[in-house]
């Protein structure tokens, strides 16, 4: 699957359009500073993986939002959603309609950009049916919301509007795990003791093969790991499920970990039988997606 599919997702009845809002993953999160305004600086490989929510645009003469699906309790639909304030910014004060449906998979507060990647769903979305261009600064809606708009793996810097679009990667799968313990981004921020790591290497190589890939993964870091352990133990619960994996590593500031395997059935597997072994977390297994 490759994120060209995103838009060939089959519109719900009487839509104009849809999309997929694809998790966001940080296969690597270096914190390398923090600027005096308390941003942190980061130096992160990021993907995108095929699960996410859903969006949905239908003609309307005012901006709505209706939200369903598995996620969908507590998510708010007035203006604290990343969704409706994407659409009051590419509108720009026009006044244009759409009523939009956010069909919610992806668990919220997780490490995944779930809110960010909705965000920029809605972005392309509706630049599409009224017919503008995206605006320019999209990270005034999130730090990770220009990176859910990049097409291909991305090196993400700074606070995250430093895009480096990396090669092809190696076809890969994975499984995230999250136990729906909501871990708060800005505790787990505090939380960290040394905010000046080491980048990346300067130069990110090709791979050629997975081998190589996670080879290169394993000696980099999600620097907030420690950090989000301390507020929230069973992450390292999470981490031990994904033993059977060529990498396991929490995303982002947590909850939700990934492991990487090498075909679809390994991951649907492993999906299964972490399922079967602790039935109230939520499981998900997905490929890394790339362009076509």
């Amino acid at each position: 699957m490759t994120l060209t599919d995103a838009a060939l997702l089959p519109a719900q009845a009487g839509a104009t359009g849809s999309r997929m809002a694809w998790a966001k993953i940080n296969l690597t999160l270096h914190v390398t500073g923090q600027r005096e305004d308390g941003y942190h600086l980061l130096d992160s490989l990021v993907v995108r993986a095929g699960v996410g929510d859903e969006l949905h645009v239908l003609p309307s003469d005012r901006l709505s939002l209706t939200v369903s699906g598995p996620g969908a309790e507590g998510v708010p639909t007035d203006a604290r959603n990343l969704v409706l304030r994407a659409a009051t910014l590419l509108d720009a004060g026009r006044g244009r309609g759409a009523a939009l449906h956010l069909i919610k998979h992806l668990p919220a507060a997780a490490g995944i950009g779930g809110g960010s990647a909705d965000a920029a769903a809605a972005l392309e979305l509706l630049a599409a049916h009224w017919g503008v261009a995206l605006p320019q600064d999209t990270a005034q809606l999130g730090a990770d919301v220009p990176v859910c708009l990049a097409q291909a793996p991305q090196r993400m810097q700074g606070v995250g509007e430093v895009l480096t679009p990396l090669p092809a990667l190696p076809p890969c799968h994975m499984v995230l795990v999250n136990p729906r313990i909501d871990v708060p981004t800005p505790a787990v921020f505090a939380g960290l003791a040394d905010k000046s790591q080491p980048p990346m290497p300067k130069v990110i190589p090709q791979f050629g093969s997975l081998t190589e890939f996670v080879d290169f993964l394993s000696k980099e870091r999600n620097d907030l790991t420690a950090p989000a352990l301390a507020r929230a133990p069973v992450i390292a619960d999470c981490l031990e499920a994904l033993g059977d994996t060529l990498l396991a590593r929490m995303s982002g500031s947590g909850a939700t970990c990934f492991g990487l395997y090498g075909s679809a059935p390994e991951a649907a597997a492993a999906a299964e039988r972490i399922r079967a072994e602790a039935p109230q977390w939520w499981v998900a297994a997905a490929p890394l997606l790339q362009p076509s």
